[in-house]
């Protein structure tokens, strides 16, 4: 184990919420500009006629994704500590679902109002998509971009048993290990509900955070390294495995060595934020990024479709492009401001209530404990965020 018995206490790390919008600003490009079925109805034209340089780019976006389980693994773990099973769910529910139920609402309006680009939901799917479970089911989502949520709720489902046993440096490196491992055996099993839970293509993202995290947090080690190790060369197979995939499903030639440089680089981005090199960066600004993510990622394809088709006449496209990301950033801190952080306040109350009660209505229940401290950092979206659930990898 690390020499460092000290657990390393710092200030905000306000660059992971950089990371994050630059995350979901990557995958917005390749909604609006690289991922041709979409492009193609909204623009009226294939992404290489519409964006010719932009798109040779704009089709890795997907990527976008990958960095986001990372940081995921990132902020979850280091939230995560200190508290209980129940604070941990808790904090999930309160952090993704105000912004996730206004964003269903906005959607379906806008699609029903303006049915242009995609077909606006029924009302029984609209209805599952507000318990976020149609993911389990392969279930219609009222926008695409909600398949990443299930995935994060996967996760919190796995992490949550370390949690609830008791969140150490020991059992979090017994659980980094012994994910990797099972999900590498679930991909070829023929048992369909362990290759699902326990996300063979995306564990190793996942486990890469939150092994940066036990570097940030507890010094290097060997153990940490090798975990950190073995995650970066699964996360190279399957990410060389998914260009390949994703390629073919948008009738392009993407390049798998293009897809290892860009993993690299969030490797070595993530690991130099997690070993302190970055600590001195606590520019405001980032922390507002951060907010925006979420509810911009919840927002920004079909709504932002929506919007492309409406107004490309307009103005160049470029100037169309960039005019419609800035108007879904203004969505997104409007969302944030008017409804996702009152929603939120008035769900945490009911929520810590709630938990009160079945205690004190429950006599073998053990006395409940404080609350827990204010996280050093926002929790990362799901990213989410953030990109491959369809046919093509649209998030």
């Amino acid at each position: 184990m690390p020499s460092n018995s000290v657990p390393r206490t710092g200030g905000r790390l306000a660059l992971i919420d950089g990371l994050r919008l630059i995350a979901a600003l990557a995958v917005a490009m390749y909604h609006f500009t690289g991922y041709v079925p979409g492009v193609e109805d909204t623009w009226g034209v294939r992404p290489e006629t519409a964006f010719p340089v932009l798109h040779q780019a704009s089709q890795y976006g997907w990527l976008g994704v990958e960095l986001f389980f990372m940081i995921s693994g990132f902020v979850i773990c280091m939230s995560s500590w200190g508290r209980t099973t129940g604070a941990f769910f808790r904090s999930r529910i309160v952090r993704l679902f105000p912004a996730y139920w206004a964003a269903i609402l906005i959607t379906t309006a806008v699609l029903t109002v303006w049915p242009t680009v995609r077909d606006h939901p029924r009302w029984y799917e609209i209805l599952l998509n507000f318990t976020m479970l149609q993911g389990a089911i392969d279930a219609p989502r009222v926008d695409a971009v909600y398949w990443t949520l299930w995935s994060e709720a996967l996760f919190y489902t796995l992490f949550s048993v370390v949690v609830w046993r008791g969140l150490t440096l020991r059992s979090t490196i017994i659980f980094g290990y012994a994910w990797l491992f099972t999900s590498m055996l679930a991909a070829e099993a023929e048992i369909p509900l362990l290759k699902v839970l326990l996300q063979p293509e995306y564990a190793p993202f996942f486990v890469a955070g939150i092994a940066l995290y036990l570097i940030h947090r507890f010094g290097s080690d060997i153990l940490l390294w090798g975990l950190l190790g073995a995650s970066f060369v699964l996360a190279q197979y399957w990410t060389a495995r998914r260009v390949l995939h994703v390629g073919s499903k948008i009738d392009a030639e993407l390049l798998p060595k293009v897809g290892a440089v860009l993993v690299t680089g969030f490797f070595l981005v993530l690991l130099v934020i997690a070993l302190g090199w970055t600590d001195r960066i606590q520019w405001r600004w980032l922390t507002t990024a951060g907010l925006l993510t979420y509810p911009f990622y919840l927002l920004h394809e079909y709504v932002g479709w929506t919007v492309v088709h409406g107004v490309r006449d307009m103005a160049p496209r470029p100037v169309v492009l960039v005019a419609v990301t800035a108007f879904m950033l203004v969505a997104a801190y409007l969302l944030h401001r008017v409804i996702e952080k009152p929603v939120a306040r008035v769900l945490r109350r009911k929520l810590e209530q709630a938990s009160v009660d079945l205690r004190r209505g429950d006599p073998s229940a053990p006395p409940a404990s404080p609350a827990s401290p204010a996280p050093p950092a926002s929790p990362a979206p799901p990213a989410s965020a953030p990109i491959p659930a369809q046919a093509a990898p649209t998030p």
